[in-house]
């Protein structure tokens, strides 16, 4: 076991870890918010109460690490308390990189906003790779983005990644295992912000009960759906159902047709004033932006999608007589949640690669050409 790399996704709201043994689900899968004390105090931190929700930190938002004091600890925790690595006596580790993004729509803007993205992409590398070296005595490391890995959690090179996540929402064409950069697709309206408008529902319907960003999230997990599509959700609008849910601590909420809207505001984004187009139509639109024309077709009938079913019946209107898109599954052979952990997955298989065949970065590499080396040997 311990001589199996480390794979780490770690995302805005969860952390996936653990050794690289792509048939089990990771050994390790935690919320990335932490709580700062004093070392004296920590057993004094009651984990049920609200100081620590209220002086959490985030170490990644939307995808982007942020604090990288606090994501330094929370790398410490996983690596010798979570997975039992032993100083001293570190291996290999495999991090499944956020995604290189453009994220505005008018041409010389978003030429702008991909050139500054790039910048602190790059710098982000060099200083996990700096960090992994040199503080945590790495004797192996590979950085791969977290699409590409999603990809080869099913069994294939090229297909399309469509990651709904808690700070953002990525589409990502993936050709023969690079990412096609100027077709990608990002918007800054996902789990968070969908947690942010079930509270601002509640707050009117529920004035005297107080939730806070964790309660919602529990919520959220429990009474929100998707419906079948945008005719259902009118239906379902127009009935005008409340359903009560019990919190943990025995309060009792009414719930209405928020638990629907959660679902449909990525199919309908004018629902809450964002005037862009649906997420199956923006997947169309970036695939149309691939080169060669002739890799569009395979990409929009291997779509790997890591949240919900609705997407291949919507995704469907889209297609042609030529050309039908498909989700594809994972093998049968994989885990229950591949898709749920595709990312990690996905870099668990690639590990089996890349630190047997020596094509990761080494500790001499590093010594030698310094941080930046990341960019000429992670892809």
């Amino acid at each position: 076991m311990a001589a199996e790399a480390i794979v780490i996704d770690a995302g805005s709201r969860l952390l996936k870890a653990g050794f690289a043994i792509p048939e089990q689900d990771p050994q390790l899968v935690m919320q990335t918010a932490m709580t700062k004390a004093d070392e004296g105090d920590i057993d004094k931190i009651d984990l049920n109460g609200d100081d620590w929700k209220e002086n959490a930190v985030n170490p990644i938002e939307r995808g982007a690490i942020h604090d990288w004091e606090a994501m330094e600890d929370l790398w410490r925790y996983v690596f010798y308390t979570g997975l039992g690595w032993e100083v001293g006596n570190e291996g290999q580790i495999l991090i499944a990189d956020s995604l290189l993004t453009r994220k505005a729509s008018l041409f010389l803007l978003s030429f702008l906003c991909f050139l500054r993205s790039s910048f602190f992409h790059f710098i982000a590398r060099e200083k996990t790779v700096q960090l992994m070296f040199e503080t945590f005595n790495v004797n192996g490391f590979y950085a791969v983005e977290q699409p590409v890995l999603s990809v080869y959690a099913v069994g294939r090179i090229s297909g399309c990644a469509v990651d709904v996540g808690h700070g953002k929402i990525d589409i990502a064409p993936v050709w023969e295992g690079g990412i096609q950069h100027n077709a990608v697709k990002r918007f800054e309206y996902a789990g968070q912000d969908l947690t942010e408008l079930l509270g601002t529902k509640l707050a009117k319907s529920n004035p005297h009960t107080k939730l806070d960003g964790f309660a919602l999230e529990q919520i959220k997990e429990a009474v929100a759906v998707s419906l079948d599509d945008s005719v259902d959700y009118e239906k379902k609008v127009a009935e005008g159902s409340v359903i009560e849910h019990t919190l943990p601590d025995g309060r009792v909420i009414s719930v209405g047709s928020e638990r629907y809207t959660l679902g449909e505001v990525l199919y309908q984004p004018s629902l809450v004033e964002i005037q862009e187009y649906g997420i199956t139509e923006q997947l169309v639109r970036s695939l149309s932006l691939c080169s060669p024309a002739e890799c569009q077709k395979p990409l929009i009938e291997n779509i790997v999608l890591c949240f919900e079913a609705r997407f291949q019946k919507e995704v469907s209107l889209h297609g042609t007589p030529s050309l039908r898109p498909s989700v594809v599954k994972p093998p049968e052979y994989m885990p229950e949640r591949t898709l749920q952990y595709s990312a990690w997955i996905g870099g668990a298989i690639l590990a089996k690669v890349v630190f047997p065949q020596n094509q990761h970065l080494t500790k001499g590499d590093y010594d030698e050409y310094g941080p930046n080396i990341v960019h000429r040997k992670c892809y």
